[in-house]
């Protein structure tokens, strides 16, 4: 896998459960230290596919990429839906506005 891509994804995954685990006082802290990881994860996945040759062009070219299986393999369940969503905007080369991340 990727360095940059494993590391963000590691940070991603260790904020994930800091988040399942905090107690409600420190829950805003947690989800908020997640949800930044997680689009860092996203962006450093943007950057790693924006270099892929030939690029996919179907989010189910994208999914079946033995990078993004193994990324796949480690997201938690809830998480692989934004990563889907997040996915599909990567393979349609689209931006989420910066407002629209933490909705």
């Amino acid at each position: 896998m990727n360095r940059e891509v494993e590391q963000a994804l590691q940070a991603t995954l260790q904020n994930w459960s800091s988040m399942a685990l905090a107690e409600h006082e420190d829950s805003e802290t947690a989800a908020n230290a997640f949800e930044s990881s997680f689009y860092r994860f996203i962006d450093a996945v943007r950057e790693w596919a924006s270099g892929l040759e030939p690029q996919p062009e179907t989010i189910e070219a994208f999914l079946d990429l033995p990078m993004v299986q193994e990324m796949i393999e480690l997201l938690p369940a809830p998480l692989y839906l934004n990563f889907e969503t997040e996915a599909e905007l990567i393979v349609q080369k689209k931006f989420r506005i910066e407002d629209e991340k933490y909705d």
